[in-house]
């Protein structure tokens, strides 16, 4: 399995707004993408700017398809001029 992390920090202005879209972009990640076997979005209770995803997909392929989806397409470009900082990991799942 290939695993995504991702930490988002969020610009305080739109914190508000940023949540509901992750949420709707890890929903259709999950129902829509055969390949997406986990997305789970983390916030962090002490700081509201900082989210935390950790997705699982069955191969690099999948993450690949992903990002190839229009709902991630729509949802990056929105998204883009709100954070202060993303950084993105991969990993490969130890089973």
């Amino acid at each position: 399995m290939f695993v995504v992390t991702v930490t988002f920090v969020v610009k305080p202005e739109h914190i508000a707004d940023f949540a509901p879209a992750m949420i709707e972009n890890a929903r259709a990640s999950e129902e829509t993408e055969p390949g997406c076997r986990q997305f789970d979005v983390c916030r962090d209770p002490k700081n509201p700017a900082v989210t935390f995803l950790y997705e699982v997909y069955d191969d690099a392929a999948a993450f690949e398809a992903h990002k190839a989806t229009d709902h991630f397409k729509s949802f990056d470009a929105l998204v883009q001029p709100w954070l202060a900082s993303k950084e993105v990991k991969t990993w490969v799942l130890a089973d």
